[in-house]
């Protein structure tokens, strides 16, 4: 009898480790699917598509820079918002209305990337902000050029579109899942995934950028406008974090191609002279797009390699209008007279004190020694070495190289005069209003039409009494001759 009741007991406990071990095993399995599922739907990444990674036009136009892992938008709030919330745009077209440049038959402006990390995400690259398009006609399409300024587009009218819609109470599940479903049919989970994740991190990742972004909702501040771009402030509010303060220092978007040019000893970066080198500008301004540090510095340096030895190759476009070759020669020596000393010499691309140059001084009041040293320190955070920003305080501006100056229109480093013609006009007589961001070219004045309905329609209005905006000093060959001064225009339509 006992015996038998071992016997039983035995088996009883047999099979209670066997249903033990059936269900640990079962929940290995669903901890495993579940896991995969996990990492499938939102951390596995995709390359992006051989015409992109094999061709370096379309490379530096829609190439990741890895910003979609932590900046990335997912793709289909993305697609919807420009339709739930067009009055937030500033104008009709949908995204076009903020100026960007628009290749036709592709899915995203240039500068905006598309790439699977877990699911479709859109960010942006370099290009975003520095693609010039132009037309010789109001009757032909666009012609793009990589690396060139990014005069048409209007940068604080995008930071503000994606804070305000996410500002506004329609930004829910419920409303932004009806407007995906009428654009796409999206699985069971992924429509969860959507509802119950992405939505409502999103919501919450772009309200938190409304602190960052509280300057350029200033009612005592101008508007940008299109073409223009507060990169130091937008280095302090993000980079460094720091509180908000009363500068305010929009300046043109330049043209950043042919980057060899500043390998010469002394030479600086950016318009004040504030970063040392072009390998050091361009790891700053892709961390600045990735808004965090990078997943794998080496993958992130190696994109930034490829970057400066792109960008030091392009070269800028040549004049697409013919230029009076005899005009021009004699137009050389009024330039080597005049304009040689500063843009084609060992000053070249090295700080000139702003009493020498006379412009704006608005830009230089945007940064300093300190937020200098604030940002290299952050940069060296993440394990990265470059020369970085100088610290140094800053006094004035950098004479810049003059390739592909008729496609770098409005001038100054602030953007005040519309066009060469204009530069060369003694400052009270230069145009006080006019219009940016109309991509009609001018070849007679060169530099963009920007004045007439179309214009008007199109672009932003420049005043130059405002905040930032004035178009006083480079009062250099403003004294010559009329003849000379066409002459020397012709010359500079060819660099």
């Amino acid at each position: 009898m006992d015996i038998t009741l071992d016997q039983s007991a035995v088996a009883r406990s047999k099979r209670k480790w066997r249903i033990l071990w059936a269900v640990l095993s079962l929940l290995v399995v669903l901890g495993a699917v579940g896991a995969f599922v996990g990492w499938y739907k939102f951390f596995r990444e995709e390359p992006q598509p051989d015409w992109i990674r094999n061709d370096p036009q379309m490379r530096f136009k829609y190439g990741s820079i890895g910003a979609e892992r932590d900046a990335g938008i997912p793709y289909w709030i993305f697609y919807v918002l420009p339709r739930m919330f067009p009055e937030k745009l500033p104008g009709p077209g949908g995204l076009a209305s903020l100026g960007v440049s628009w290749e036709q038959g592709q899915e995203l402006p240039i500068g905006f990337t598309k790439k699977v990390v877990g699911f479709a995400r859109v960010a942006n690259n370099c290009a975003a902000c520095h693609t010039t398009n132009y037309r010789k006609s109001e009757n032909e399409n666009p012609t793009f050029v990589n690396a060139g300024p990014g005069h048409t587009l209007n940068l604080v009218a995008f930071f503000r579109f994606l804070v305000d819609c996410a500002r506004d109470p329609r930004f829910d599940a419920d409303n932004i899942m009806r407007e995906i479903n009428l654009a796409t049919e999206l699985s069971m989970l992924d429509s969860a995934i959507y509802r119950f994740i992405l939505i409502p991190i999103t919501k919450k990742r772009l309200l938190e950028r409304e602190r960052q972004f509280a300057w350029v909702y200033r009612k005592d501040f101008p508007d940008w406008g299109r073409g223009r771009d507060d990169a130091m402030n937008l280095t302090k509010y993000f980079m460094i974090e720091l509180p908000m303060d009363n500068s305010f220092g929009p300046s043109d978007i330049p043209a950043i191609w042919n980057l060899k040019k500043y390998s010469v000893d002394g030479t600086t970066m950016n318009w004040a002279g504030d970063s040392h080198d072009a390998y050091s500008v361009i790891i700053d301004s892709a961390l600045g797009l990735l808004g965090a540090a990078p997943k794998s510095n080496e993958e992130f340096l190696g994109e930034v390699k490829w970057l400066q030895e792109y960008l030091s190759a392009n070269q800028p476009p040549r004049f697409p209008f013919p230029v009076d070759a005899k005009l021009a020669a004699a137009g050389k020596v009024a330039f080597d007279a005049n304009c040689a000393g500063c843009h084609a010499s060992e000053r070249t691309g090295k700080r000139m004190p702003l009493a020498a140059v006379g412009t704006d001084a608005e830009r230089i009041g945007t940064w300093n020694k300190d937020n200098a040293i604030a940002a290299n320190k952050v940069v060296s955070g993440f394990g990265i070495q470059r020369k970085g920003l100088v610290e140094a305080p800053l006094d004035g501006y950098n004479p810049p190289f003059l390739d592909g100056i008729w496609l770098r229109a409005p001038y100054l480093h602030n953007g005040s005069v519309p066009t060469l013609q204009d530069l060369l006009l003694p400052p009270d007589q230069r145009p006080k209003v006019f219009w940016r961001g109309y991509d009609l070219y001018d070849p007679r004045k060169v530099g963009f039409v920007s004045d007439g309905p179309e214009a008007r329609r199109v672009g932003t209005r420049h005043d130059v009494s405002e905040r930032a905006g004035s178009n006083q000093g480079h009062a250099f060959g403003t004294g010559l001759p009329q003849g000379e001064k066409d002459a020397l225009v012709e010359y500079l339509k060819a660099l």
